[in-house]
């Protein structure tokens, strides 16, 4: 049975960092990209980062313009861990963050999601 397991979630104010890992069991990843979304109360999910798998490219990084110079996404192979370092973390990164896994491309699909893991960041 496959699982993502989230942590690091938490409380911070403006300006703070804080960072969340997502491991996953129950299967190969290899050739899954692993990465992160997150829904704020009244919003839809949206994407956030992800670690991607292709033939060409091997393992790439895939960020929206919100994320780029504040979060770093990683990944630990052996032991099917992401993680995702925020800093300058701002009152509108506050949501639930899910960690996802998709064949490849998160954002072409995602077969797996996490339960999530709160965020708040207070001003």
């Amino acid at each position: 049975q496959v699982h993502l397991e989230e942590s690091g979630g938490g409380s911070v104010q403006a300006g703070g960092s804080l960072r969340l890992s997502c491991a996953a069991s129950g299967r190969t990843f290899s050739s899954y990209g692993m990465g992160w979304f997150r829904q704020a109360p009244g919003k839809e999910r949206e994407f956030v980062a992800a670690i991607n798998w292709s033939a060409y490219r091997s393992y790439y990084t895939d960020y929206t313009d919100t994320a780029k110079g504040r979060f770093t996404i990683s990944r630990d192979y052996g032991k099917n861990t992401v993680y995702l370092q925020m800093n300058s973390l701002k009152p509108e990164d506050t949501a639930v963050y899910y960690c996802a896994a998709g064949f490849r491309t998160v954002r072409a699909g995602v077969d797996y999601w996490g339960q999530g893991t709160q965020v708040t960041v207070s001003s």
